[in-house]
Protein backbone atom coordinates (compact mmCIF):
# COMPACT_ATOMS: atom_id res chain seq x y z
CA UNK A 1 0.00 0.00 0.00
CA UNK A 2 1.05 3.54 -0.70
CA UNK A 3 0.71 6.31 1.22
CA UNK A 4 2.46 9.22 -0.18
CA UNK A 5 -1.28 10.97 -0.30
CA UNK A 6 -1.30 12.44 3.21
CA UNK A 7 -4.85 13.09 4.10
CA UNK A 8 -5.75 15.60 6.67
CA UNK A 9 -9.07 14.27 7.20
CA UNK A 10 -10.96 10.62 5.84
CA UNK A 11 -13.20 12.02 2.85
CA UNK A 12 -16.60 10.97 2.79
CA UNK A 13 -17.02 8.71 -0.39
CA UNK A 14 -18.89 5.53 -0.98
CA UNK A 15 -15.46 4.06 -1.72
CA UNK A 16 -13.40 2.76 0.98
CA UNK A 17 -10.51 2.55 -1.00
CA UNK A 18 -10.66 6.48 -1.25
CA UNK A 19 -10.73 6.52 2.16
CA UNK A 20 -7.09 5.41 2.62
CA UNK A 21 -5.69 7.26 -0.73
CA UNK A 22 -5.71 3.82 -1.72
CA UNK A 23 -6.75 2.38 -5.82
CA UNK A 24 -8.93 -0.36 -6.22
CA UNK A 25 -6.28 -3.25 -5.41
CA UNK A 26 -6.72 -6.73 -2.53
CA UNK A 27 -2.92 -6.77 -2.33
CA UNK A 28 -2.82 -4.27 0.82
CA UNK A 29 0.26 -3.53 3.61
CA UNK A 30 -1.88 -3.93 6.19
CA UNK A 31 0.38 -2.20 8.64
CA UNK A 32 0.41 0.41 6.87
CA UNK A 33 -3.37 0.33 6.84
CA UNK A 34 -3.30 0.37 10.03
CA UNK A 35 -1.27 2.99 11.06
CA UNK A 36 -2.70 5.49 8.69
CA UNK A 37 -6.01 4.13 10.83
CA UNK A 38 -4.71 5.08 14.26
CA UNK A 39 -3.48 8.89 12.41
CA UNK A 40 -6.72 9.64 10.71
CA UNK A 41 -8.85 8.54 14.03
CA UNK A 42 -6.54 10.77 15.78
CA UNK A 43 -7.45 13.84 13.99
CA UNK A 44 -11.37 12.94 14.40
CA UNK A 45 -10.62 12.62 17.88
CA UNK A 46 -13.87 14.63 20.14
CA UNK A 47 -11.09 16.44 22.34
CA UNK A 48 -9.61 17.92 19.04
CA UNK A 49 -12.63 18.74 17.42
CA UNK A 50 -14.14 20.39 20.52
CA UNK A 51 -14.51 23.76 19.36
CA UNK A 52 -16.15 23.40 16.32
CA UNK A 53 -19.47 23.67 15.42
CA UNK A 54 -22.64 21.39 15.17
CA UNK A 55 -22.78 21.02 11.48
CA UNK A 56 -18.80 20.22 11.78
CA UNK A 57 -19.65 18.24 14.23
CA UNK A 58 -22.07 16.33 12.63
CA UNK A 59 -19.48 16.12 9.38
CA UNK A 60 -16.50 14.61 11.66
CA UNK A 61 -18.63 12.31 13.49
CA UNK A 62 -19.88 10.96 9.57
CA UNK A 63 -16.25 10.89 9.13
CA UNK A 64 -15.40 8.70 12.23
CA UNK A 65 -17.93 6.17 11.33
CA UNK A 66 -16.80 5.78 7.49
CA UNK A 67 -13.33 5.50 8.46
CA UNK A 68 -14.19 2.59 11.38
CA UNK A 69 -16.24 0.40 8.61
CA UNK A 70 -13.71 1.10 6.05
CA UNK A 71 -10.82 -0.10 7.97
CA UNK A 72 -13.18 -2.82 9.49
CA UNK A 73 -13.63 -4.51 5.55
CA UNK A 74 -10.13 -3.69 4.53
CA UNK A 75 -7.80 -4.95 7.04
CA UNK A 76 -10.05 -8.72 6.28
CA UNK A 77 -8.71 -9.93 3.05
CA UNK A 78 -11.77 -11.89 2.95
CA UNK A 79 -14.27 -9.11 3.19
CA UNK A 80 -11.74 -6.83 1.19
CA UNK A 81 -12.80 -9.15 -1.80
CA UNK A 82 -16.14 -9.32 -0.92
CA UNK A 83 -16.37 -5.24 -1.37
CA UNK A 84 -14.33 -4.83 -4.21
CA UNK A 85 -16.69 -7.28 -6.21
CA UNK A 86 -19.78 -4.96 -4.36
CA UNK A 87 -18.51 -1.61 -5.63
CA UNK A 88 -17.39 -3.19 -9.10
CA UNK A 89 -20.33 -4.68 -9.60
CA UNK A 90 -20.34 -8.68 -8.90
CA UNK A 91 -23.04 -10.15 -7.33
CA UNK A 92 -21.50 -13.11 -5.02
CA UNK A 93 -23.40 -16.34 -6.10
CA UNK A 94 -24.69 -14.97 -9.29
CA UNK A 95 -23.22 -17.92 -11.36
CA UNK A 96 -23.66 -20.35 -7.99
CA UNK A 97 -27.03 -19.76 -6.38
CA UNK A 98 -30.13 -22.22 -7.38
CA UNK A 99 -32.70 -19.81 -9.07
CA UNK A 100 -35.54 -21.14 -6.82
CA UNK A 101 -34.33 -20.26 -3.68
CA UNK A 102 -31.14 -18.24 -4.41
CA UNK A 103 -28.95 -20.57 -1.42
CA UNK A 104 -25.26 -21.69 -3.00
CA UNK A 105 -25.47 -24.57 -4.72
CA UNK A 106 -23.32 -27.86 -3.65
CA UNK A 107 -20.08 -27.56 -5.59
CA UNK A 108 -19.48 -30.12 -8.02
CA UNK A 109 -16.70 -31.68 -6.59
CA UNK A 110 -17.98 -31.83 -3.00
CA UNK A 111 -21.34 -34.04 -3.76
CA UNK A 112 -20.22 -36.74 -2.60
CA UNK A 113 -18.87 -35.93 0.23
CA UNK A 114 -21.27 -33.33 1.54
CA UNK A 115 -24.11 -35.92 1.29
CA UNK A 116 -21.92 -38.68 3.05
CA UNK A 117 -20.66 -35.64 5.59
CA UNK A 118 -24.92 -34.72 5.99
CA UNK A 119 -25.82 -38.40 7.21
CA UNK A 120 -22.83 -38.54 9.40
CA UNK A 121 -23.82 -35.45 10.96
CA UNK A 122 -27.80 -36.82 11.20
CA UNK A 123 -26.53 -39.89 12.96
CA UNK A 124 -24.47 -37.98 15.43
CA UNK A 125 -27.35 -35.03 16.40
CA UNK A 126 -29.54 -38.63 16.82
CA UNK A 127 -26.96 -39.72 19.41
CA UNK A 128 -26.36 -36.86 21.12
CA UNK A 129 -30.79 -36.58 21.69
CA UNK A 130 -30.12 -40.01 22.99
CA UNK A 131 -26.80 -39.03 25.13
CA UNK A 132 -25.28 -42.18 23.01
CA UNK A 133 -21.59 -41.87 21.38
CA UNK A 134 -20.33 -43.72 18.62
CA UNK A 135 -16.54 -43.07 18.55
CA UNK A 136 -16.21 -44.43 14.97
CA UNK A 137 -18.85 -41.72 14.04
CA UNK A 138 -16.97 -38.82 15.80
CA UNK A 139 -13.44 -40.12 14.58
CA UNK A 140 -15.23 -39.74 10.87
CA UNK A 141 -16.25 -36.45 11.35
CA UNK A 142 -12.85 -35.40 13.07
CA UNK A 143 -11.42 -36.66 9.45
CA UNK A 144 -13.94 -34.96 7.55
CA UNK A 145 -13.54 -31.73 9.31
CA UNK A 146 -9.81 -31.49 9.35
CA UNK A 147 -9.99 -32.51 5.65
CA UNK A 148 -12.79 -29.41 4.85
CA UNK A 149 -10.37 -26.74 7.00
CA UNK A 150 -7.80 -27.71 4.69
CA UNK A 151 -9.46 -27.08 1.69
CA UNK A 152 -10.68 -23.87 3.28
CA UNK A 153 -6.86 -22.76 3.79
CA UNK A 154 -6.59 -23.75 -0.49
CA UNK A 155 -9.43 -21.16 -0.77
CA UNK A 156 -7.93 -18.81 0.41
CA UNK A 157 -4.63 -19.25 -0.97
CA UNK A 158 -6.46 -19.11 -4.04
CA UNK A 159 -8.10 -16.02 -3.25
CA UNK A 160 -4.71 -14.28 -2.52
CA UNK A 161 -3.12 -15.45 -5.94
CA UNK A 162 -6.33 -14.38 -7.91
CA UNK A 163 -6.52 -11.10 -6.00
CA UNK A 164 -2.47 -10.37 -7.46
CA UNK A 165 -3.79 -11.46 -10.24
CA UNK A 166 -6.54 -8.28 -10.47
CA UNK A 167 -4.23 -5.76 -9.09
CA UNK A 168 -1.99 -7.02 -12.42
CA UNK A 169 -5.12 -6.52 -14.31
CA UNK A 170 -5.35 -3.23 -12.69
CA UNK A 171 -2.16 -1.71 -13.21
CA UNK A 172 -2.15 -2.85 -16.83
CA UNK A 173 -5.79 -1.44 -17.00
CA UNK A 174 -7.40 -4.57 -18.69
CA UNK A 175 -11.18 -4.42 -17.99
CA UNK A 176 -11.73 -7.75 -19.57
CA UNK A 177 -9.09 -9.45 -17.48
CA UNK A 178 -10.71 -8.11 -14.85
CA UNK A 179 -14.37 -8.95 -15.35
CA UNK A 180 -12.53 -12.74 -15.87
CA UNK A 181 -10.91 -12.30 -12.77
CA UNK A 182 -13.95 -10.69 -10.90
CA UNK A 183 -15.62 -14.21 -12.03
CA UNK A 184 -13.29 -16.64 -10.65
CA UNK A 185 -12.93 -14.45 -7.23
CA UNK A 186 -16.02 -14.60 -6.65
CA UNK A 187 -16.57 -18.38 -7.52
CA UNK A 188 -13.95 -19.10 -4.89
CA UNK A 189 -15.76 -16.64 -2.55
CA UNK A 190 -18.87 -19.13 -2.91
CA UNK A 191 -17.12 -22.28 -2.30
CA UNK A 192 -15.31 -20.29 0.95
CA UNK A 193 -18.58 -20.26 2.74
CA UNK A 194 -19.69 -22.92 1.72
CA UNK A 195 -16.72 -24.76 2.79
CA UNK A 196 -16.74 -22.36 6.10
CA UNK A 197 -20.90 -24.04 6.76
CA UNK A 198 -19.78 -26.99 6.43
CA UNK A 199 -16.71 -26.95 9.18
CA UNK A 200 -19.47 -24.73 11.57
CA UNK A 201 -21.82 -27.71 11.39
CA UNK A 202 -19.30 -30.50 11.94
CA UNK A 203 -18.10 -28.27 14.99
CA UNK A 204 -21.52 -27.70 16.50
CA UNK A 205 -22.46 -31.18 16.01
CA UNK A 206 -19.35 -32.65 17.72
CA UNK A 207 -19.51 -29.87 20.69
CA UNK A 208 -22.75 -30.81 21.95
CA UNK A 209 -23.17 -33.04 24.77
Amino acid sequence: MTTEQKLEYPVLTSDYFAVFGLPRKLSIDVAALEKQFYKLSRKLHPDLNAQAGPEAQAEILAQSSQLNDAYRVLKNPVTRVEYLLEITGFRINENNADKKTDAPRVPADLLEEVFELNMQLEEMRANNKMGEDDPQLRADLERARTQFTDQLAAVDHDLEQTGKAWDSALDQADDVGKKAIAKDLAALLDRRGYLRNLVRDVNETLEKP
